[in-house]
């Protein structure tokens, strides 16, 4: 089966995008290394679901290969519960509930596809922000919850994209890229972005020029990742599903990047 930016795939990308990936806003505390591995892989299992539940048509979310087995619907209230649960244990502020929270769990799995949809990215958006908020894994417990958290997502992705196989679709993971054009700018239009890229104090990106064509390397190593430009300031790369977009100042001169990757922008100013 073709599985374009699997866990494997993300894991061994060049160290540019993975830790494009993983960049929290500045004005937080910046997590460590460990931490950003599990943002990062939080980003790409959480929108790969999002993406199967919101393609998956209203009308199969009953849909269950076999009797015993759990219905789509009851996979997305399922997800959103467990989300809330254990992102729970890793902060202060704790999630929202509501009388509908204390329904069956047979009963939740038969609420309308947007309804499941929106609250299970609300649960994403919900644990994106605690795990951002943690500076590092300092505790067994706290290291155990991650785990668990993300192993029951990358889980129920799996049990899902058997489930869009049986219904003949294909899951996220496996459709091909979107077709991309790459345009040709000339040196000058492309030495104005070589510089460093500030995407937390201790995750940075080089931005090269070589052979007249830009480059990305993260401080963490591993080689440069070619950028193909789409546009004057547009840029993606062909390792990974992730562009880059540059922005100006009112001047014209360069002030960061924005990375476009699982469902995320993140900015990276560029240092002076």
């Amino acid at each position: 089966m073709r599985c374009r930016a699997s866990l494997v795939t993300i894991l061994l990308l060049p160290a540019a995008f993975a830790a494009l990936a993983a960049q929290a806003p500045t004005t937080r505390p910046a997590p460590d290394g460990v931490i950003l591995s599990f943002v990062r892989i939080a980003d790409a299992y959480g929108s790969r679901l999002v993406d199967a539940f919101d393609s998956i048509p209203a009308a199969k979310y009953d849909y269950r290969p076999t009797p015993a087995q759990q219905t789509i619907g009851y996979i997305a209230q399922h997800l959103e519960g467990a989300n809330y649960g254990l992102c729970g244990r890793l902060s202060d502020r704790k999630p929202p509930r509501t009388a509908k929270d204390s329904l069956a769990d047979t009963v939740k799995a038969r609420w309308p596809k947007d309804t499941l949809v929106a609250r299970l990215k609300a649960s994403l958006r919900y644990c994106d922000d605690v795990i951002e908020h943690l500076p590092q894994v300092n505790s067994a417990a706290v290291a155990s919850t991650l785990i668990g958290f993300e192993t029951d997502l990358a889980e129920h992705y799996s049990q899902l994209s058997v489930y869009m196989r049986l219904l003949g679709m294909l899951p996220p993971s496996a459709l091909p890229p979107k077709q991309r054009t790459t345009i040709d700018l000339p040196v000058t239009a492309l030495s104005p972005y070589v510089g460093v890229y500030e995407l937390a104090p201790n995750a940075l990106i080089e931005v090269t020029l070589r052979d007249g064509a830009l480059y990305a390397k993260s401080s963490a190593g591993g080689e440069p990742v070619r950028l193909w430009p789409e546009s004057r300031t547009d840029f993606f790369a062909k390792e990974a599903n992730a562009q880059v977009t540059f922005h100006r100042d009112a001047s014209g001169a360069v002030t960061g990047l924005v990375l476009h990757q699982f469902g995320r922008d993140r900015p990276a100013p560029k240092r002076p």
